[in-house]
């Protein structure tokens, strides 16, 4: 018997764009009105880019899209938003059926397309267990004898008997990944599940899912953590307008995935981050500029042994707002996490006035080998008091180039696995 249990063969998916169901009756009547008129779209925000394609034309959200997973392979599926992720994730799931192509699937699937799907906000928690698992292709056998299971995994024991609409979205994603993991599907399919959820929670949802391969199973998973995708999966694909731009390794894959938004940063020169791919909220405070320094001003090559780094970041603020949680992250070129510099670990809080603010991030002694190497920048308030808020995170602004050697022999040296270093965070006093 083949060892392949999912076969997507030339699958396409076609939406077609028309008028009616834009939004309220009215603005279907105005917008058909205008159009007559030869007018433009009275509905579109000011700002706002006319579609590409015409009123009436398909949209194909995938095109011609093929490829292979092997039994206990975990496949990365990766791309922009509208690449047609979940797209592909709805019609394996058979949650729509494709306009062209075929699928063959072997074994029975698990899927977490988006947080608490089949919820019922009325019922508790462990009513939810229940219904959740029986949507899902559980028994109730089986879910008895897994419950304790479940909700130990989850960690909300103290609030299973509470109705599941006084969760917080966190908790839900916690109960949901519960049930969908621990029903043992053949096939669990997983669409940015980790994009919820504290960062102890991610890395036991991460462990679950190696243990699910470990057993043989498959697993398919999409997400934008470039981070998750290199520790979880074995290979990826990439999407892009709705066609497979890529497949093979993650490594390659992350790494030609971030080169395409990704500049090489030149010391000293002032880079443009506004339009980088970022997630957070962004409602007060964003990353529009940045550029990096040798401790004494050098523009040349970096690194220089036992040289400082030092990072300046310029960040636009509408109000004035003390900030607790600001991080230079450096990924290595296989894009694990090698240094976190959060301004949060060495309680370094800054605060921001309204309008362009410039902290530096300064790191003493960093021994990397010649390459180049992602930089991530973070802003953020962490912590109950503050309500844990995300106002910007780019995981790929810039890349660093590494051309001299500046790691030696001796007690400083790390080796290949994760490095450590000094660091501080400040402002600048003003001029």
């Amino acid at each position: 018997m083949s060892d392949t249990v999912i076969s997507v063969e030339n699958v396409s998916k076609a939406y077609r764009l028309g008028q009616i169901g834009g939004g309220t009756l009215k603005e279907d009547v105005s917008r058909w009105w205008a159009k007559l008129r030869g007018l433009p779209d009275p509905t579109l925000k000011i700002g706002a880019e006319h579609h590409a394609r015409k009123m009436g034309e398909q949209f194909w959200a995938l095109d011609n899209v093929s490829f292979q997973v092997k039994e206990g392979e975990v496949l990365g599926i990766i791309g922009r938003n509208g690449a047609g992720k979940s797209t592909l994730l709805k019609i394996l799931s058979q949650v729509t059926t494709p306009t062209s192509g075929q699928i063959k699937v072997r074994g029975r699937i698990a899927s977490l397309l988006e947080v608490g799907t089949g919820f019922n906000p009325e019922m508790t928690g462990r009513e939810n267990v229940f219904l959740n698992g029986a949507i899902l292709g559980m028994t109730k056998a089986e879910i008895r004898k897994k419950f304790d299971e479940i909700v130990a995994f989850s960690e909300i024991e103290e609030f299973i008997d509470t109705p599941v609409k006084r969760y917080s979205s966190g908790m839900y994603v916690r109960l949901a990944f519960a049930v969908a993991a621990h029903l043992e599907p053949e096939i669990l399919i997983c669409d940015e599940v980790l994009a919820v959820g504290d960062a102890e929670f991610q890395k036991k949802c991460i462990g679950k899912m190696q243990d699910a391969s470990r057993g043989g199973r498959t697993v398919l998973f999409v997400s934008h953590n470039m981070d998750a995708v290199a520790r979880l999966c074995s290979s990826a694909i990439i999407l892009a307008k709705g066609g497979k731009e890529y497949e093979g390794t993650t490594t390659q894959a992350v790494q030609k995935y971030l080169s395409k938004f990704s500049q090489i940063g030149q010391p000293g020169t002032w880079l443009d981050i506004s339009s980088c791919p970022r997630s957070g909220n962004r409602n007060h405070a964003f990353f529009y500029s940045a550029t990096y320094l040798g401790s004494s001003g050098e523009t040349n090559s970096w690194p220089w042994s036992e040289s400082e780094l030092l990072f300046k970041l310029r960040i636009s603020s509408d109000i004035k707002i003390k900030v607790n949680s600001i991080s230079v992250v450096i990924f290595s070129p296989s894009f694990e996490k090698l240094v976190n510099t959060d301004s949060l670990l060495i309680a370094k809080p800054v605060v921001l006035e309204i309008g362009i603010n410039e902290v530096h991030v300064k790191i003493q002694r960093l021994h990397l080998k010649p390459g180049r190497y992602p930089v991530g920048l973070w802003l953020a308030n962490m912590g109950s008091n503050v309500g844990n808020q995300v106002f910007d995170w780019i995981e790929s602004a810039f890349e660093i180039e590494v051309i001299n050697e500046s790691y030696r022999l001796g007690s400083d040296i790390v080796g290949d696995g994760i490095v450590t270093c000094d660091f501080d965070v400040y402002q600048p006093a003003l001029a």
